[in-house]
């Protein structure tokens, strides 16, 4: 029988990439999410899986849950013989967080550390936590890697995904059989433009520098600011750059990406096209 994986906040846009590749990759992927940002969709399962399930013609186990509620977590763990976990669950707003701490902290260091002591109560050893490259603050260098230092971190988010990072790392000091990983994700890169203040190199595909096929300095900045209403701060929190060095992932892994920015960015606007409200049915 395949092993049964426990992926808490599934149902989200990493999470449920990450079930698709559990499910093609022959495991059994069990999913909880509480459905604070997913769409419930109109069947058993929330929208994003039920697509899950349309791609790869296998059923998604879900069940709605919330990772603060421990008597669910336990009840779940005796239910199911769990080989690892890969924990996706908890708030992840940088700007929010700089208004609601309380909330970032209660969610995100409660909700992982009653999860912990769920895992150890049942022998469950093996965590693959999704953190944030918050962590590592306003960067010293960029590229970042592994080597970067972290904990100078600007926002609660940041702080939450740090602390939760020096307790496992703790706990596996204390409880050498924990085995764990860590996946820092890299979401977008906050660029000014001319008028901005910012320093460094602008990536071409934003338009300062001629795109290569297209030539059209600016094209894609017209494109995008013609129908904004405006151009505002940084949200509070946010640091001026950030992206990684993905070095160590191929040396390691043999992992490389598959897309280029011109890929991803095309991807991304047939998906829109084709779900203009994204998964839900409301504006």
């Amino acid at each position: 029988m395949a092993d049964q994986v426990l992926v808490t906040g599934g149902a989200g846009y990493i999470g449920s990439h990450t079930v698709l590749e559990l499910l093609e990759a022959g495991y059994r992927p069990v999913v909880i999410d509480n459905f604070h940002n997913t769409v419930r969709g109109e069947g058993p399962v929330p929208e994003s899986l039920r697509r899950v399930e349309e791609l790869t013609g296998k059923k998604v186990e879900f069940e709605e849950m919330d990772i603060l509620d421990k008597a669910a977590l336990q009840g779940l763990f005796k239910k199911h013989s769990f080989s690892a976990v890969v924990h996706f669950a908890g708030l992840k707003a940088v700007g929010e967080s700089v208004q609601k701490p309380l909330d970032y902290y209660k969610v995100n260091l409660t909700g992982t550390i009653q999860l912990l002591e769920t895992m150890k109560t049942h022998g469950v050893k093996n965590l693959v936590f999704s953190s944030s490259a918050t962590v590592y603050g306003n960067p010293s260098y960029l590229p970042l890697d592994e080597n970067h230092p972290t904990g100078g971190c600007t926002n609660p988010y940041g702080k939450s995904k740090f602390f939760i990072e020096e307790m496992i790392q703790d706990l596996c000091r204390a409880e050498k059989v924990w085995g764990t990983r860590e996946v820092k994700n890299f979401f977008c890169l906050d660029y000014k433009g001319k008028g901005g203040k910012g320093k460094g190199v602008p990536p071409p595909w934003l338009g300062s520098e001629p795109p290569p096929l297209l030539r059209c300095p600016g094209l894609i900045n017209f494109i995008c600011l013609r129908r904004t209403q405006g151009i505002v701060a940084r949200r509070d929190g946010d640091v001026a750059a950030c992206y990684a060095n993905p070095k160590l992932a191929q040396e390691e892994l043999g992992w490389t990406a598959d897309f280029g920015l011109d890929k991803m960015c095309e991807d991304l606007w047939r998906w829109q096209e084709q779900n203009p409200m994204g998964f839900g049915s409301q504006a």
